[in-house]
């Protein structure tokens, strides 16, 4: 096992903790969101999202294909455009009102980006068939 899948399992198991982990604080109205709850706002749970997705990410690093791999980059891609979308709108400001970002919103897009950056960098044993000449 190579080193670039072993830290992408860590930053897969550090982004399923970060979703349980505060990501702002409203302080007027006294909230506390997190990734898989967010009662008092219209956030839904942006975390199921992330945990999902991690563990289709680690179930295909497990996989040693190359169509694994593919399909891995497009998992992890897309778990980083939720990461940033999620980073965008949960701690945007209404009404004049900024929520305090907190730790954990940070996490998830840091250890998104680098399970994104890990399947990149890693390498699939493909198997080649060889070709067989046909006789005229």
């Amino acid at each position: 096992m190579q080193i670039m899948k072993w830290i992408g399992v860590i930053a897969a198991i550090v982004l399923v903790a970060a979703c349980f982990l505060p990501w702002v604080v409203i302080e007027s109205k006294d909230i506390v969101v997190t990734g898989v709850e967010s009662t008092g706002t219209a956030f839904g749970k942006p975390g199921y999202f992330h945990i999902f997705f991690t563990g289709l990410y680690l179930l295909l690093v497990w996989i040693n294909r190359l169509w694994s791999k593919r399909v891995n980059i497009f998992v992890s891609g897309f778990n980083v455009a939720w990461a940033v979308r999620n980073f965008m709108i949960i701690s945007i400001c209404y009404g004049g009102e900024c929520p305090v970002k907190q730790a954990g919103l940070y996490i998830v897009l840091i250890s998104s980006i680098v399970m994104l950056i890990s399947v990149l960098f890693s390498d699939a044993a493909v198997k080649e068939k060889p070709i067989q000449e046909s006789q005229p």
